[in-house]
């Protein structure tokens, strides 16, 4: 819910801020924790990096879903065991690897990675307890694999098992597969969870030792537009415990990992920006706002996306584009009379759009914009380097404490 007499408070120091509200992200892991019984969950770091955000998800006990070294090391800084954060992204350097096989569980991206992580290991004379990313034989809606830039091919992985067994400072103890973001049908989930549970089995059966985690990935969406219903949690938490608990009866010590993704903060971040003005230009309104594209990209990508198709709900490409109208938008203002507008930014260059031709109230200059859905994919995407422009402030609502500028927290 938003604080209306807040935001406008906080809009006589800022004139473009981002504000996270931690009692939303409270809600949300608990409604993970509470609706999924036989999971643990690892917070997906890349769509909200902010100590403050970071800090508030993993005391509620999630581990780290971590896509570089900075975000291993954010999860170290926080106190989360090696085990319980899983560094998986491609293309990882000798140097990557090394700063992290002590401090986390390294997810091997292609096969020339885990003999990277091999030559390293050795150095170090250590065996390290690996896990390895799948580009499985079924895409996330159970159709035929498709080529992706990441995991291994899994026939190519189980044909290469016998040469695996014989590294001598690596360990294969687990699984990664990530197909796909912002799924909102629970019956889908359920049946691409229920296909990784397979693949599972096989894999271990094939490599004669047994498995510490399967990481199903992430999947889990939020709704963005109005005509989106909301993932049914419960539902899916139901059905994953059952499937999870006969799993659990071959293979007792496999720990279940889901990734947030977007999930516990997405809906807990608002964008404010304010009017600095207002202008005609051949009868057509415009307003000009404060740090929109490089303050808030995802609202002006959709824009950029719709105005490239005929198509009212073109294929999303996450997490840069999910819809075609991605948030709400609220005008705090008084005012009765409406009119026709178009927002646009500050910057110097035409794309900088972030709504065309919406009745609002009829706002003036200083006058403040909100927009929804900005906790996650929103700050960590934006090029706030664009033409050097001040950057928006972001700004944590804490249970406790109240309000707090990131900024000067770090």
């Amino acid at each position: 819910m938003l604080n209306k007499k807040l935001v406008l408070e906080l809009a006589k120091k800022h004139d473009s801020f981002y504000l996270y509200d931690e009692k939303v992200i409270v809600e949300n892991t608990e409604r993970l924790k509470h609706d999924f019984k036989h999971v643990d969950f690892l917070y997906s770091i890349k769509t909200n990096s902010h100590p403050l955000v970071v800090k508030s998800v993993l005391l509620q006990g999630f581990g780290v879903d971590a896509a570089s070294v900075a975000e291993v090391m954010l999860g170290k800084q926080n106190g989360v065991a090696k085990d319980k954060t899983q560094y998986s992204a491609p293309g990882k350097t000798k140097k990557d690897i090394e700063q992290t096989i002590d401090v986390s569980t390294i997810i091997a991206d292609s096969l020339n990675e885990i003999m990277l992580i091999q030559q390293v290991a050795q150095e170090k004379k250590m065996v390290a307890d690996i896990g390895i990313r799948i580009n499985p034989n079924f895409s996330f809606y159970g159709e035929d694999a498709i080529p992706s830039k990441f995991g291994i091919d899994e026939q190519l992985l189980f044909e290469v098992i016998p040469q695996l067994k014989q590294l001598k400072n690596i360990k294969v103890v687990g699984l990664h597969i990530h197909l796909r973001s912002q799924e909102l049908n629970a019956s889908v989930l359920e049946k691409y969870y229920s296909n990784l549970v397979i693949l599972a089995e096989n894999f271990q059966k094939a490599i004669g030792q047994p498995l510490t985690f399967l990481n199903m990935g992430s999947g889990i969406g939020i709704p963005f537009s109005a005509e989106d219903t909301p993932l049914d949690t419960v539902y899916l938490g139901a059905a994953t415990a059952k499937m999870m608990s006969q799993f659990r009866l071959r293979f007792p010590n496999l720990n279940v990992y889901i990734e947030t993704g977007r999930y516990v903060v997405g809906k807990s971040g608002f964008y404010v920006t304010k009017v600095l003005d207002k202008k005609v230009s051949c009868g057509k309104t415009f307003l000009i706002l404060k740090n929109t594209l490089n303050g808030f990209i995802r609202p002006s990508l959709a824009q950029l996306v719709m105005s490239y198709t005929e198509q009212k709900k073109p294929f999303a490409s996450e997490p840069l584009f999910t819809c075609a109208n991605p948030f709400e938008l609220i005008a705090l203002s008084d005012a009765a009379e409406t009119e026709e507008v178009t927002l646009v930014g500050n910057l110097c260059t035409a794309a900088d759009v972030v709504a065309k031709d919406i009745v609002l109230p009829k706002l003036q200059c200083q006058d403040v914009i909100v927009f929804t859905n900005a906790g996650s994919y929103a700050a960590v995407l934006s090029p706030m380097q664009f033409s050097s422009q001040e950057q928006p402030a972001q700004i944590f609502l804490s249970c406790k404490q109240g309000v707090i500028n990131i900024d000067d927290a770090e």
